[in-house]
């Protein structure tokens, strides 16, 4: 195998081939990219038996063939070379050779026999959205999926197509995000659980360009992502969601409108006094025209009035503060709504069109 390439674009590939490789392994073909030259082309092509890639590099391919690398060695090789252009090559036994400028690396390559292809999957249907606006919606809603393993379901976030509207949906039992979107096209019913690792490599090597899209493809038990010239697998979280209509009431006692910066800011300021290992809840304080803020810890407190529009009924609640912190940071809205039915429910933060709905349990005050 012989190609040329530009330094820069082989780097983009290996950094965004580098989202699946695994960390120490007993298999070493898993710490490996597979580099193929074939047609005038050059793949490459990472797999950590969860999630697999293959993205194109531009290059001139002067001898076909395919080896494999270990990942981190190409990837300190190319960013080290002195010279925008790189040429690789590799010979029957495997042996690598990459050249920039005056510098040469030499390294013994692998048996491509031991690397685990991606899986050649049936597709019964897609969608295609925005790069953009999916990066979006994710990062609206993957901070609350849960951490722990022990209920697989969570780690993964809801894609649910209906019609022309995709709904992403996460929860960790204590919250609950969810953010719709309208499609271009009317689709057939998908109910799927993407793993949230999934979910945060493809956001990090999407375009912002809002008029680049991607297309996602769903089979039974894998989710494909095609977008530019790179293709990610991931294989699908088994498993019922929880039923997230349950859980959302329409109907509430008190509705309250704050700023949301200024709401941000208080909060943010009340947890200068808890410290990480403290269970404080703030404690909101709803009349007319005003929220009082307030914060207990051991040996210093907190309060201050933020300026509210309020329907219904005074309300005394006590919620997590970073929770309603991570919501306010997701919002783009300038004023945000606060719907409460009592002091021992949910705390719903949504907006008119209901294109985000965030779900927040009360703490027992």
């Amino acid at each position: 195998m012989k190609f040329r390439c530009r330094k820069d674009e082989f780097n983009n590939g290996i950094n965004i081939a580098m989202k699946a490789i695994m960390g120490k392994t007993t298999m070493p073909a898993l710490e490996c990219f597979l580099i193929e030259a074939k047609d005038d082309k050059v793949y490459i092509t990472s797999n950590d038996m969860q999630l697999g890639i293959r993205t194109l590099i531009p290059a001139e391919v002067e001898e076909g063939g395919i080896v494999l690398m270990n990942a981190r060695n190409l990837s300190g090789v190319i960013s080290k070379m002195l010279d925008d252009r790189i040429e690789f090559e590799s010979d029957d036994n495997s042996t690598i050779m990459i050249f920039g400028g005056n510098r040469r690396h030499e390294e013994q390559g692998l048996p491509d026999d031991d690397f685990p292809r991606l899986p050649e999957i049936e597709f019964s249907q897609s969608v295609s959205i925005s790069q953009f606006e999916l990066k979006e919606m994710i990062r609206q809603t993957i901070f609350s999926i849960s951490s722990k393993e022990n209920n697989k379901i969570l780690t993964g976030e809801l894609f649910e197509v209906s019609g022309d509207e995709l709904r992403i949906a996460s929860l960790d039992l204590i919250r609950v995000s969810i953010r719709k979107t309208k499609l271009g096209s009317e689709y057939e019913k998908v109910k799927v659980v993407i793993p949230g690792k999934t979910l945060n490599e493809i956001s990090k090597v999407m375009s912002n360009d809002a008029d680049d899209m991607v297309d996602i493809y769903f089979s039974k038990n894998h989710v494909k992502f095609e977008f530019g010239d790179t293709v990610m697998i991931s294989r699908l979280i088994e498993g019922n969601f929880f039923n997230i209509d349950q859980m959302l009431k329409n109907n509430y006692e008190t509705k309250v409108t704050v700023n949301k910066n200024v709401f941000f800011n208080c909060i943010d300021s009340s947890t200068l006094y808890i410290r990480e290992t403290d269970k404080n809840p703030v404690i909101f304080t709803m009349t007319d025209d005003n929220m009082k803020v307030e914060i207990k810890s051991s040996n210093s407190s907190m309060n201050e009035d933020v300026p509210i529009t309020k329907e219904g009924k005074d309300l005394k609640i006590g919620l997590n503060p970073k929770y309603i912190m991570d919501v306010l940071k997701v919002i783009d809205d300038e004023d945000v709504n606060l719907y409460f039915f009592n002091a021992n429910s949910p705390c719903f933060i949504k907006n008119e069109g209901e294109s985000y709905i965030y779900l927040i349990l009360p703490i027992n005050i």
